[in-house]
């Protein structure tokens, strides 16, 4: 490689000393995960695996897991869905102020997630609404939606448009292109979307604490529960556990976003392929 090209030694160190800052309270969790302890702290004491044990005893976080899932889940759903119709329509049709549509659409990713949750709040409590897990749920898609935005957008803006004005040439319906031609070309985004959707739902905390009934979410119980030092342990195992689904499912995201992105703008084979088994179905 060429001198040139080389990162410099100063970049390489600064981003070791990030990545190390970043994730090292990350890699405690399994250190205190696996202590057989009841006390956070070094040196440790052995390996258990009695705070694993622990977590599947308690009723309680099985409810709270039960509500995050059950919200993560149709947040996803409800999200990408959005995330489909915005960014298709602005990738697709010259809509008079688009860029500003859009920008607004893009605000909850800088609003501060705390001023969201007591406006929804206020909001919720003017209208009479009682806070349940689909408040949560209003308040999830809010903040996921500019997400599936961002990455539906660059999934749709990628397209060739060649294809779906091939398949209107061939007598299919601008509803059936969608469905038969845009979709499938777009399912990889798509699931990105949902898996990334999933997870800033299932782990976010602020909002659920504001919109919260008497239905804790995970995240919120986890916070009850850090006011007993005796507990400490086994949040630090589920901490890890969260940690790890976490990762699986952005890994998962950003493989499927990649694929996305060949499979628009130029893979060949496997676009052919899907467009030419469409066409033949439409014959």
């Amino acid at each position: 490689m060429d001198q040139s090209q080389r990162a410099p030694g100063g970049l390489i160190f600064y981003a070791l000393v990030y990545l190390l800052f970043l994730y090292a309270p990350i890699l405690l969790l399994p250190l205190f995960a696996f202590n057989d302890s009841a006390v956070i702290a070094l040196p440790l004491s052995g390996f258990t695996l009695r705070w694993f044990d622990v977590l599947w005893d308690t009723t309680a976080l099985h409810a709270a897991l039960y509500n995050s899932l059950i919200i993560a889940a149709t947040t996803s759903v409800l999200s990408t869905c959005l995330g489909i119709l915005a960014a298709r329509a602005a990738a697709r049709y010259p809509i008079p102020g688009k860029r500003g549509i859009v920008g607004f659409i893009m605000v909850p990713l800088v609003l501060p997630e705390v001023i969201v949750g007591i406006s929804l709040l206020v909001v919720l409590i003017q209208l009479g609404m009682s806070l349940s897990l689909w408040t949560v749920i209003m308040g999830h898609v809010l903040v996921c939606t500019p997400f599936s935005v961002a990455i539906l957008g660059a999934a749709f803006n990628n397209m060739d448009a060649s294809l779906e004005e091939a398949s209107m040439d061939l007598g299919e319906s601008a509803l059936g292109t969608f469905r038969r031609i845009i979709l499938p070309l777009a399912a990889p985004g798509i699931l990105a979307s949902m898996l990334v959707a999933f997870t800033i739902s299932f782990d976010e905390f602020i909002i659920a604490f504001f919109l919260t009934g008497t239905d804790a979410t995970l995240p919120v119980y986890i916070w009850s529960q850090l006011r007993f030092p005796a507990r400490l342990p086994g949040m630090m195992a589920l901490g890890f556990l969260m940690v790890l689904m976490s990762f699986a499912l952005l890994l998962t995201a950003e493989y499927l976003r990649r694929r996305s992105s060949r499979l628009i703008s130029g893979d060949e084979a496997e676009g052919a392929s899907l467009f030419f088994d469409a066409a033949s179905g439409m014959r």
